[in-house]
This record gives structure tokens, C-alpha cells and sequence, in this order.
């Protein structure tokens, strides 16, 4: 009994970490497609469920397509309608891991471990690393599948066991409800959908569940695989919560109008496929049903792709529905940007989100320094223009908490030696671009707090600050321009205008004490005229930190 235990926890265990590596290696070789296939999202409804499907089939888990999606919804990166799509297609994908299960290789699952294992641990290219991971996920898989297949052999001679599982007997509409129940449960506790019908095949194949057992178990399984989505809506966006609404909606919906028709569509199944669930074969001395996981995993794919020919044609009318259903909170706060933890679980897409909003940072401050060219070149500056640059500067301030909060979870997983580039790079911009605006909003109130004495700076000096903030701007706009087109050879240029700024500082303050020396000078208008310089000059050593991160330099 014991050592029944330990072998159907321990096959488990080691098939859901073999859908992790297979997951986070398919990822690493498939960064660059991941992004192609979300970026190619729009409101065509055909296009976007074939985008949820191969993003499904990359990652291979519905769960972690289903709460990206609603991650990308709360950030405003997509709407409820393209998000309905990807959420069809990753039901239809998340059947391709059933149809891996089928593949008759289970007694080679430990020598594909321990083969790739080897590579991954000794190679020192990373694409044939990370190709490798997902190999040793593969093989993880298929050995724990062989682990559980064992222990249920164990089961199946124990009469106390085979007693309880003819309880659960799917010949009845409450039998049917019955297993559909523990189908949910069992895929709530374990949070994924592939492990339970990994078990549900080792049971069906071993004979201790009969074939429309495991179809009632696998429908359980479809409406248990949307608690993750529901747990990942809470404290999101109304949109965010119908796309998750929309997934269980989905799958209950589907199971409800199956389950009707169940004890004909249990017949029709093995029927189109060609294959008698109850045949035996002896494999090892032991007698299996051969045909049963070819059968279950054509339930759960014929169950999904239905569903999702049925739902696609309304899939607006259904979007319209959930707005009206779900109503928008009044007192919602919009995001400031596009980041959503939710992502994380996709690391190759989640540094992507995380650049955006590193370039709208840098786009922000170019526009800062802008704004402030105005309110310099004005005796009275627009009230506006002062409370867009005091606004974008406390907007900086989040964001660059959000990118270091949001990175700082990112780099603490398993990631590409690229990712990590990446994210380190970052960092760093972010907290130069956050320095630069508390730089140009210090600039802003040196002359805000002349204008409110009274003080001007006369003509020289004026077009002096100006004609350097001329420069710094352009400066800045260089090295956010670079990023923007994953441009990295912009340390030599940066540097080389740096120089022009930094001799035109020095100039300026060489005329200003020879200036000082003739004239009277109003002590707060050498303050501000001297601070307002070496403010600039600072703007100009953080712009080369900038370019000096891009290129990947310390």
C-alpha cells in the first residue's frame, strides 16, 4: 500500500515537472514566435482562436494561455473580443498534450531523460540547452505516466479500491454527474488540466475506470480547468474578469449541452475513430486496454473543437452580452501601464510587455523636456503645459516602481541568458529615465519660483538654457529612438554630443562669472540661472548611462 502511494505521488510529481521544463523550454526555443503570434492578435475571430491555439500548443497548458490572456486584457493590450478567440484556441490546443500522452513511448521516458538531461547539464549552447529541457520534459512525462500506470496496476488487484471506483460509475445521468464532479475537483486540486487526464488515462488504461468513466472525468476536468482563470480575474479590470467569466461560460456551457447527449456521444467517439475501447493486450505481463487513451483523447478534443465551432460564429454577440452583464466600476483607476503579473508565466512575452513601457518611459521624458522648452521660452508659462510636466514626472515615479517591482519577480525564474540581458537593461533605464524627469521637473520649478517673485532671466541668458536644452533633448531622443528600433551602437555618438554638452555647460558658466564680475546680479537669479545648468549637465550623464545599459555595458 505504500509503495503504492509513494509511486503514484512520486509519477505525479514528475509529470507535472516534466510540463513545466516542456513548457519553459518550448518557450525559450519559441521566444521570438510567442511574441509574432500575440502581436498578430486582432478582432478577426478565426485569427485569433488560431493564435490561442499555437500559443496553447507552445506552452502547452490552456491555464497559462487563459490567465495571460486575462493579464493582457487588464494591462489594455487587448480587447474582450480578440481575448474570447484565444481563449477558444487554447481549449482546442491543450488537446494536442492528450494526443503526446497517446504516443506508445512510455518505456522510453526515462532513457529520453536521462539522454537529454546530459545535454542540458553539459552543453554550453543555450538554444540546444533549452532545446533539450523540453526533451527531458517530454521524457519526465511520459516516465511519470509509466510510474502511474504502475501504481494503478496495484489498484486494480486491490478489492477495496476496485469496491470504490464501481461507485463511480458513469452509466447513469447521476453516475454521469457524479464523475464529471470528481473530474472538476481532482483538476482544481492539482491545477492542471494535463495531470488529471494523465491519471484518468493511467486508470482507463490499467481497466479500473471504464472508457465513458474517463469521458465523464475528462468533461469534470474542462469545467475544473477555468478555476485558475476565475483566481487570476480577482483584482483585475472589469474586462479582464469577463474574459475569465467567458472561459468558464465556455466550458460549462459545452459540458452542459454534451452531458445531454453523452451516452450517444460515448458510442459515436470510438465509432469515428475506428477503435474498440474494450479490446486488451498483455504488455509486461499485465493486461491493458490498448485503445483507451487513443479514445480519451479524442473525447477531449472532439469536445473542444465542437464547442468552439459552436461558440465562434457569436463570439461578438457573446462579447456584447458580458459587457452588459458585468457592468464597469465606476471608481476603476486606469493602469499607467502595461504590466500584469499574470504574465510572468511567460517570460519571453513578459519582457516584452515590460520594454514598452521602458520606451513610453524614455518617450515621456523627450516629451518633458519639450514641455519644459515651452515654459522656459514663456514669461508665463501655460498652466497646462506645468501640470502635464508635474503629472508625467509622479507617472514616472509609478512606473518605474511597477517595471523594477514587475523585473525584479521575472529575474527571480528560470530564464534565458537573453531574458536576463534584458531585464538587467531594463532596470537600469528605468531608473535613469526616473532620474531624468526628477531633473527637468527641478528645472521647471528653479523658473516657477522666479516667475512667482518676479524675476526673469534676461534674453542672453535665456537663450542660453534654451539652446542647451535644445541639445540634451536631442540627446535623449537619440538613445530612446535606438531602443525603440533595437538599435544597441549608441554609446560612441552619445558620447560625442555628451562632450558638446558637457564644453557647452562649461562655457556658459565662464561667461556667467565674467558676467558676474561686471554687472550686479540678482543673488536668486544666479542661483536659479547656475542650478538650472548643472541640472542639464546631469540630464546629459544620465542620457549616456542610457546608452551605456543599451549596449550593455556596466
Amino acid at each position: 500500500m505504500f509503495e503504492m502511494t509513494t509511486t503514484l505521488i512520486g509519477g505525479l510529481g514528475i509529470f507535472l515537472l516534466g510540463m513545466k521544463y516542456m513548457s519553459q523550454g518550448l518557450q525559450s526555443i519559441a521566444g521570438a514566435g510567442l511574441r509574432r503570434l500575440i502581436g498578430a492578435v486582432t478582432n478577426n475571430r478565426i485569427l485569433a482562436t488560431l493564435v490561442g491555439f499555437l500559443v496553447t500548443v507552445l506552452v502547452q497548458s490552456s491555464s497559462v494561455t487563459t490567465v495571460m490572456t486575462v493579464g493582457f486584457v487588464n494591462g489594455g493590450l487587448m480587447s474582450l473580443t480578440q481575448a474570447i478567440g484565444v481563449i477558444m484556441g487554447a481549449n482546442v490546443g491543450t488537446t494536442v498534450t492528450g494526443w503526446i500522452l497517446v504516443l506508445k513511448i512510455g518505456k522510453y521516458g526515462l532513457p529520453i531523460l536521462g539522454v537529454s538531461a546530459f545535454v542540458y547539464l553539459f552543453s554550453r549552447n543555450e538554444k540546444l540547452r533549452y532545446t533539450a529541457l523540453a526533451i527531458m520534459g517530454v521524457g519526465m512525462v511520459f516516465f511519470g505516466l509509466d510510474l502511474m500506470k504502475d501504481a494503478c496496476a496495484f489498484l486494480k488487484d486491490m478489492p477495496e479500491f476496485k469496491t470504490w471506483f464501481l461507485q463511480f460509475q458513469a452509466n447513469t445521468f447521476i453516475g454521469l454527474y457524479q464523475c464529471m464532479l470528481v473530474g472538476c475537483i481532482l483538476t482544481v486540486l492539482v491545477q492542471s488540466s494535463s495531470a488529471t487526464l494523465g491519471i484518468t488515462i493511467s486508470l482507463a488504461t490499467t481497466g479500473l475506470i471504464p472508457f465513458e468513466t474517463a469521458a465523464a472525468l475528462v468533461l469534470g476536468e474542462n469545467i475544473g480547468t477555468t478555476v485558475t482563470a476565475l483566481l487570476a480575474s480577482i483584482g483585475t479590470t472589469t474586462n479582464a474578469r469577463r474574459a475569465a467569466y467567458f472561459h468558464f461560460l465556455f466550458n460549462i456551457t459545452g459540458v452542459i449541452w454534451i452531458s445531454t447527449i453523452f451516452f450517444w456521444y460515448v458510442r459515436f467517439i470510438p465509432w469515428i475513430i475506428d477503435v474498440d475501447v474494450t479490446q486488451t493486450a498483455v504488455v509486461n505481463g499485465e493486461t491493458i486496454y490498448s485503445n483507451a487513451p487513443l479514445a480519451i483523447a479524442a473525447t477531449h478534443s472532439v469536445f473542444n473543437i465542437v464547442n468552439t465551432i459552436v461558440f465562434l460564429p457569436f463570439s461578438g454577440i457573446i462579447a456584447t452580452l458580458l459587457t452588459r452583464l458585468v457592468k464597469d466600476q465606476p471608481q476603476e483607476i486606469s493602469h499607467l501601464q502595461s504590466l500584469d503579473i499574470r504574465i510572468l508565466e511567460t517570460p519571453a512575452l513578459a519582457i516584452d510587455q515590460s520594454r514598452g513601457v521602458v520606451i513610453k518611459m524614455g518617450v515621456m521624458c523627450d516629451e518633458m523636456a519639450q514641455i519644459l522648452y515651452r515654459i522656459l521660452s514663456r514669461e508665463k508659462p501655460e498652466p497646462e503645459d506645468v501640470e502635464k510636466l508635474f503629472q508625467y514626472e509622479e507617472d514616472l515615479d509609478r512606473m518605474q516602481d511597477e517595471v523594477t517591482s514587475y523585473i525584479t519577480h521575472l529575474l527571480a525564474m528560470d530564464l534565458t541568458q537573453e531574458v536576463i540581458s534584458k531585464g538587467r537593461c531594463q532596470l537600469r533605464m528605468a531608473d535613469e529615465y526616473e532620474s531624468i524627469s526628477d531633473y527637468l521637473q527641478r528645472i521647471a520649478k528653479f523658473r516657477l519660483k522666479l516667475n512667482k517673485q518676479g524675476r526673469v532671466f534676461d534674453d542672453a541668458h535665456n537663450n542660453s538654457l534654451l539652446d542647451l536644452l535644445t541639445m540634451v533633448e536631442k540627446q535623449l531622443n537619440h538613445v530612446t529612438t535606438a531602443y525603440q528600433q533595437s538599435h544597441t551602437d549608441v554609446v560612441s555618438a552619445t558620447i560625442r554630443s555628451g562632450t558638446e554638452i558637457k564644453h557647452k555647460v562649461k562655457t556658459l558658466q565662464r561667461e556667467h562669472l565674467e558676467y558676474l564680475s561686471a554687472e550686479k546680479v540678482d543673488p536668486y537669479i544666479n542661483v536659479s540661472y547656475t542650478s538650472t545648468l548643472n541640472a542639464l549637465r546631469r540630464v546629459r550623464d544620465h542620457v549616456i548611462n542610457l546608452a551605456e545599459a543599451l549596449a550593455g555595458e556596466k
